[in-house]
């Protein structure tokens, strides 16, 4: 997505920058802010799923994307995580009523931010994006638990997820087409490895089998 810096005016930059500089150094609870220095209209997060919710132990990564009209005109908010939500599109959209019909050019990134987290807590079926997460929050709310938790331990659990992987030189978490770099700030070739014990290499084997069988019923889902 191409940057909508250059059709911003200058005083629009300056508090966007002051905001997300603030949200930085002082984050809501259970989210963190990755500001891509080159794209400031272009922010990264990760969010915390909510305890006592099926997303309880993930770590989702979203992205905003601030358009040239911003603040008249609400940003637009993606999950880059998968993610079985009714708010939540195929495609990662969220829909929510801060970003559409409720915006006002006064409400800040923190509060979007706050109302993503509250959308995890209190899903609404009314304005679903997925149909199929909707109805099932409506008419068996035990299988949609059971299919949101399936997602979230496949896709916003493990060393793939989070803050484990980001992008170098910029902070934002990566796509997968750049270098990857662990929380030791090693990158993941080069440099010489420890030894394995014989015990971990079962465990992760045992591991990855796991994590094989649940991509496979899910995909029978």
């Amino acid at each position: 997505m191409n940057s909508n810096v250059e059709n911003l005016p200058p005083h629009v930059i300056r508090l966007v920058y002051k905001e997300v500089s603030a949200l930085t150094a002082d984050p809501p609870e259970g989210i963190k802010i990755f500001p891509n220095e080159e794209d400031i209209t272009d922010l990264h997060a990760t969010l915390e799923g909510p305890e006592g919710t099926p997303f309880a132990g993930g770590v989702f990564k979203m992205r905003l994307v601030l358009g040239k009209d911003f603040p008249a005109t609400p940003p637009k908010g993606y999950f880059l995580t998968k993610i079985f939500h009714p708010n939540v599109g195929h495609n990662g959209e969220i829909c929510v009523n801060v970003l559409k019909k409720d915006w006002k050019a006064e409400l800040g990134i923190r509060h979007i931010l706050l109302t993503i987290k509250c959308l995890l807590i209190h899903p609404n079926p009314e304005s679903a994006l997925n149909e199929e997460a909707g109805r099932l929050l409506l008419e068996d709310y035990s299988e949609y638990a059971s299919r949101a938790r399936l997602m979230t331990e496949i896709h916003a659990m493990g060393s793939s997820t989070g803050l484990s992987h980001l992008r170098v030189g910029t902070g934002v978490p990566g796509d997968g087409e750049s270098e990857d770099v662990g929380l030791g700030g090693a990158t993941n070739e080069g440099g010489p490895q420890p030894k394995k014990h014989a015990g971990e290499n079962s465990k992760r084997l045992n591991n990855g089998k796991k994590k094989t069988e649940k991509k496979r019923a899910l995909r029978r889902l």
